[in-house]
Order: structure tokens, then C-alpha cells, then sequence
């Protein structure tokens, strides 16, 4: 009986190929209500247009990368699917068969040069719940509130401007959360959000929600102030989610649980595909049984860790299954390393799955021999549990056998046997059944020693070889190992005493070439050739102090500030008490530097021409002494001006005074 209203697509490549110049064409089957319908050679957005339409909820494909050239081209397709449309692919995961064979197990025939009856045979599967949903995204959607154009390069609205778009982005923000925030009160999902202030507002907010994007009543908008966008988070690799079958039948699984406040939870077949994996926050455990119980009945109950949690120990009693754990412990990298292939969201997760895929490993080996050994048609899956709980291959396909052999219905027979003629065909039964069980034992046997044999003899050469390989390098081993200690210590050294003598090389160069300068300016004033004159780059504490340790800063030296702007009174202050003869600038300087310098009897010049050479200058001696005695004599006449100045002032505030007959 089929779901009413249940469509389901099939799509086959016709022509062409996605990584081909020319686009593609597809044959599309199209399954509702068990009725198929054909379509050939169509585009891909044609298929993508009536994907909208119909909204089916199955796309079932025999290979994803028909569909899309790589991995980014196949993310941007799955984005554009409407929410809750399933991407299948039906010939498997991670190892997928031939669709060939996939379609005989579930009775169908179809013609493989068909590409209409290949889509219309992906339907089915996937209508039977054969393949694995091809899921990209995790089970978070990131939200991002930002502003939807810049603010530009400002005027004098600015402030007003920003104001309005900030706001905007802060009251989109705030219904964003509300919503949410109703969201987790009504179905427990959980969020985080992270808000960036700015001026009247917000300039962004970040909301991560922990459910699928189709659970979130929030789409993406614009406005002319505020943007929303919506995102599923990408998984690192594909994962492949088994389908669940029509009719099932009795399936048993393999779960690992993680305990806490968030559980994780994880459930294998006993073919080791992934059935489940995901976390809950504060789940009840009565919960925990329910889902577990919707994949099948778990033979064994697994915990990454020894002894095994009372809450998974209670939950294991729940199904009577058996209990494992790893006995010893596993470090983080090891747990990476197992679930990678498989993918996990978070930490609850990946423990779980943990705890299964090593359960899963330990008993692999068995699995194998089993189905090596059971005979056509045996229930696979009840073989394997009577192995779980601790029979013997033999033991458990004995059991399974028995078990299938149906009681005699009464009534059912034809015409009366004599009793002799029945204890004889009884015991010939018994003799026949035991004659055959113990030959097949015997044969699984004399197989089973034949394999240990060849994997002995296998194993021997192996070892001897490591052997002999072994010696080798012992050999060499121990000699490299005393030569490279040496030569080890050696390099330390060599590379030391080298970044020593490169430090000492540059040192004793910088002071050769500061030693050359300061001998050329000794030499030229020597011969009176001119007064030679410090260049302070800026006028800073940094670029006096900088010059003073190159150069030297002795009373009766002429400076030249080369960039005179910026500096003030203190640092005029440090040129007056290093009692310098002169201070000459290219432009004027504060009034506070050039007050400072007025009373420490320090000439401030301009103009004065100069021979420069790097950093140091020459000026002409007659020159300069002509403009130190211009300066004094004005600096006295300033100073004669403000002796009067002051004297005016006390006898006019005598004479104030008198007039008041205070005096």
C-alpha cells in the first residue's frame, strides 16, 4: 500500500556529462501513488523547475556526481532544494554496487542501456527504501543580521545616518530572537547569538541555531537598511544516512551511547552502515529507549568507556542486549580518526559513534565467517546474535535451523501411516538430519583450518622477513645513532657561534661607518673649512636621544632640526641643558619651544645655508656667527625692553597707590 500523495523522482543521465562543454541531458521518471510517468531529455533546471512544482520527497539517483561535476557544484544544488526534499542515492555510500545487482536483490529487472528505465528503477528503490539520503549540512543553521549597504565615507549626516541603519539591524536582531527564543520553549532547540554594537545600535548579529534550516521559521529578507541571511552549516565530508526499509522485518543494530545532560546516540547495522547519529540535550531516557527501538532491536549496548555509566547499563536492560565497551581508554585523536569517514557534529556524537564502530570492529572478523559458512537463504542477522551472546558459529547456525523448521500443522495429513512405518521414517529423519549437520560441521571445520594454515604460512613469511629486516637496521641504527647525537651537538653550536659573529659583523659596521663620519666632520672643522652641525631628524625626545647616541651631544654644538614641527617646551628643554651653541630651523617652531630657548640663551636661526652631507651638515663659520650676534643683540634689546616694561609697570602701580593713599 503506498503513501498517498507520495511522489518520488528518478533520474538517470541520457547524455552528455556535468564535467562535459555541452550541458547534459536526463531522463526523469516521475513515481506517485505507484504510477510512473516518463520525461526525456531534459535540462537540469527544467528538472529543477518542476522539483519546486511537485516538491517530491525523494530525487533518486544511482550516482550523485551524474547530477553534478564536484563537490562545490553538488553544495549549491542541495541548497536550492525546497526543505524537506531528500537527495538518495541508491546503489549505496560510501561503497556503492551496481545498480544491476542492487535491483535483482529487491526482484527487479530493467534494461541497463535504458536511461528511462534506469531513473524509473531509482524510483522504486527508493520507494522500497533501498539507498543512502546524501546529506551535505549539518543540523545547525547560522542566521546573520547585517546591514544591507555601506555607510560610506561620511558628512555631516553621518551620525544620523548610521544611527538609522544600526537601529534597523538591532530591531531585526531582537525579532529574530524572540522568535527563537519561542522556538526553544516549544521544542527545546537550542541557540547561541553573538551581537557586534555600533553607533545607535547594532552593525551585526550572528545567531547559531542547532536544528536543521527547515525547522526555523526564519527566511532570508532585505530591507534598505538591514539583510538577513540563512545558511546550513557544510559538513567537512558527505555523509551517507541509511534509508529505513518499507518492511524492515527484525533488524538488529548496534548502539553507542554517550551519556550526560547531551546524549549522543549512534546506531549501526550489523553490516556496519551508519543507521543514526545525533545528540539530544536533556532527553529522557525512556525517550532514548523509544528512538533506539524505531531502528530495530539493539543487540548490543556499547560506552566509550570502562565500566559502562549506570544510565547506558539501564537502558541496555531495557532491550536485554549485550553490553561492550573498548577496556581501555581511547585517546581524542583515535576518536577523530574513527568517525571521520562518517562525519559527527559535536563531541556527544563522535563518542557515541565511537563506542559503536569499535564494538562493530570487534566482532567484524565473525561477521565475515558467518556469512562464509551459513547456508544459502539462513537468517544472517539471528546467526550473528546468537554469536553476540556467546555461541559458536555452529552452535548459532544450528539454532537458526532448527528454529526454521516449521511444526507439523494437525490435520494435515492425507492418508493414515502405520505406526512402525513412522518411528522408521523418524529415525531414518533423525539419522539424515545428523549425517548432514555433522558433515557441514565438518567441512566448515576442515575450511576453517585450511584458512588458519594459509594465514600461518602467510604470518611465518611475514615475520621473517621483518626479521631479517629487522637486523639491518638494527645495524645501521646504532651507528647513525652516535654520529647524529655528535653532529646534532655540533650544529647547535656552528649555527650559534654564527648568528653571534653575524651580530658582532653588523655592530662592528655600523660603528665603522658612524667612526668615518664622525672623523670627516673632525677633519673639516680642523681645517676651518666651515661649523659642522648635528641633523636631528624630528624635533622628538626619540630623534635627539637617536642622535645623541650616534653622534654625541657636547655643549657649544650647533643643531640643525630638520623637521622642527610637534615638538614643545620640554623638548626644547633637553637642547638647553645640553647647553648646545645654536638651534637652526628651516620654518618656525612653537612659540612655547622657541620661548623655552629665548631663556636658556639658546639662538633659534633660520635661513642659515648649509652643506649637507647624510646626516651631517656644514655651515659657513662667519655666516653663522653673524646670526648668533643678530640673535644676542635682539634677545638683549627684548630683554632691556622687558627690564623697562616691568619698571613702568611698578611705578605705575605706586603712583595707583599714592592716588589711593595707601603710601
Amino acid at each position: 500500500m503506498f503513501m498517498q500523495n507520495r511522489i518520488i523522482y528518478g533520474i538517470d543521465i541520457a547524455r552528455g556529462s556535468p564535467r562535459a562543454k555541452e550541458l547534459p541531458r536526463y531522463a526523469l521518471a516521475i513515481l506517485k501513488d505507484g504510477e510512473v510517468s516518463h520525461q526525456s531529455m531534459l535540462r537540469r533546471q527544467k528538472i529543477f523547475n518542476l522539483i519546486q512544482r511537485d516538491r517530491p520527497e525523494i530525487i533518486a539517483v544511482d550516482n550523485i556526481f551524474e547530477l553534478a561535476a564536484d563537490r562545490n557544484e553538488l553544495l549549491s544544488l542541495m541548497e536550492r532544494l525546497p526543505d524537506g526534499v531528500k537527495l538518495v542515492q541508491v546503489t549505496g555510500g560510501l561503497h556503492p554496487e551496481p545498480l544491476v545487482r542492487i535491483a535483482r536483490k529487491q526482484g527487479l529487472f530493467f534494461d541497463p542501456k535504458n536511461p528511462n528505465d534506469e531513473a524509473e528503477t531509482c524510483a522504486r528503490l527508493a520507494d522500497l527504501g533501498v539507498g543512502h539520503e546524501v546529506s551535505l549540512f549539518e543540523d545547525i543553521t547560522r542566521i546573520k543580521v547585517s546591514r544591507a549597504r555601506s555607510l560610506g565615507r561620511g558628512g555631516w549626516s553621518q551620525n544620523r545616518y548610521a544611527r538609522k541603519v544600526h537601529g534597523a539591524v538591532l530591531q531585526r536582531s531582537r525579532e529574530i530572537e524572540n522568535t527563537l527564543k519561542d522556538l526553544s520553549r516549544e521544542k527545546g532547540i537550542r541557540f547561541d547569538a553573538v551581537n557586534i554594537k555600533g553607533f545607535g545600535g547594532y552593525v551585526r548579529s550572528e545567531f547559531t541555531v542547532y536544528a536543521k534550516r527547515g525547522e526555523i521559521p526564519i527566511h532570508p529578507m532585505a530591507s534598505s537598511d538591514a539583510q538577513v541571511s540563512v545558511r546550513s552549516v557544510e559538513r567537512d565530508k558527505i555523509r551517507y544516512v541509511p534509508l529505513k526499509p518499507k518492511n524492515p522485518g527484525r533488524k538488529f543494530t548496534i548502539v553507542g551511547l554517550d551519556p550526560g545532560t547531551t546524549v549522543g546516540i549512534a546506531i549501526l547495522s550489523l553490516d556496519g552502515d551508519l543507521l543514526y547519529l545525533k545528540s539530544f540535550r536533556g532527553i529522557a531516557p525512556d525517550e532514548v529507549v523509544k528512538l533506539i527501538a524505531e531502528y530495530g532491536k539493539p543487540a548490543v549496548i556499547a560506552s566509550d568507556v570502562t565500566p559502562m555509566p549506570g544510565s547506558v547499563e539501564k537502558i541496555r536492560r531495557s532491550f536485554n542486549a549485550v553490553p561492550a565497551s573498548p577496556g581501555i581508554e581511547v585517546s581524542a585523536e583515535e576518536k577523530i580518526a574513527l568517525g571521520k569517514t562518517f562525519g559527527y557534529s559535536n563531541d556527544h556524537e563522535r563518542d557515541a559513534l565511537t563506542a559503536a564502530l569499535l564494538t562493530y570492529r570487534s566482532y567484524k572478523n565473525v561477521f565475515t565467517r558467518i556469512e562464509k559458512k551459513a547456508p544459502e537463504n539462513a537468517d544472517l542477522e539471528l546467526i550473528k546474535l546468537h554469536v553476540i551472546r556467546g555461541d559458536s558459529i555452529e552452535a548459532a547456525i544450528e539454532k537458526v535451523r532448527a528454529a526454521s523448521i516449521a511444526p507439523e500443522k494437525p490435520g494435515a495429513r492425507t492418508a493414515p501411516e502405520k505406526p512402525e512405518e513412522r518411528v522408521v521414517d523418524e529415525s531414518l529423519l533423525k539419522v539424515r538430519e545428523t549425517v548432514q549437520r555433522q558433515g557441514e560441521q565438518i567441512q566448515n571445520l576442515q575450511d576453517y583450518v585450511e584458512e588458519l594454515k594459509q594465514s600461518l604460512i602467510a604470518k611465518d613469511r611475514k615475520i621473517s622477513k621483518l626479521e631479517s629486516r629487522l637486523k639491518g637496521f638494527k645495524k645501521e641504527a646504532y651507528g647513525e645513532v652516535r654520529k647524529s647525537k655528535e653532529v646534532q651537538i655540533r650544529d647547535s653550536t656552528i649555527e650559534n657561534l654564527k648568528k653571534e659573529l653575524s651580530n658582532k659583523n653588523k655592530t662592528v659596521k655600523e660603528l665603522r661607518r658612524r667612526s668615518n663620519k664622525l672623523r670627516k666632520i673632525q677633519k673639516m672643522e680642523i681645517r676651518g673649512e666651515g661649523t659642522p652641525v648635528k641633523v636631528i631628524a624630528a624635533f622628538t625626545k626619540e630623534s635627539i636621544a637617536e642622535t645623541k647616541e650616534k653622534y654625541g651631544l657636547k655643549p657649544e654644538d650647533v643643531v640643525f632640526l630638520e623637521n622642527p614641527s610637534g615638538g614643545g617646551a620640554a623638548t626644547a628643554q633637553i637642547l638647553v641643558e645640553a647647553k648646545v651653541r645654536a638651534v637652526l630651523i628651516p620654518e618656525d617652531i612653537s612659540h612655547a619651544a622657541e620661548e623655552t630657548f629665548f631663556k636658556g640663551d639658546v639662538p633659534v636661526l633660520r635661513g642659515i645655508p648649509l652643506e649637507r652631507a647624510e646626516d651631517f651638515a656644514m655651515a659657513e663659520p662667519e655666516g653663522l656667527k653673524a646670526a648668533i650676534d643678530a640673535w644676542e643683540k635682539e634677545a638683549e634689546a627684548k630683554r632691556h625692553k622687558a627690564k623697562e616694561d616691568e619698571l613702568q609697570s611698578l611705578f605705575e602701580e605706586y603712583r595707583s597707590e599714592r592716588r589711593r593713599g595707601l603710601v
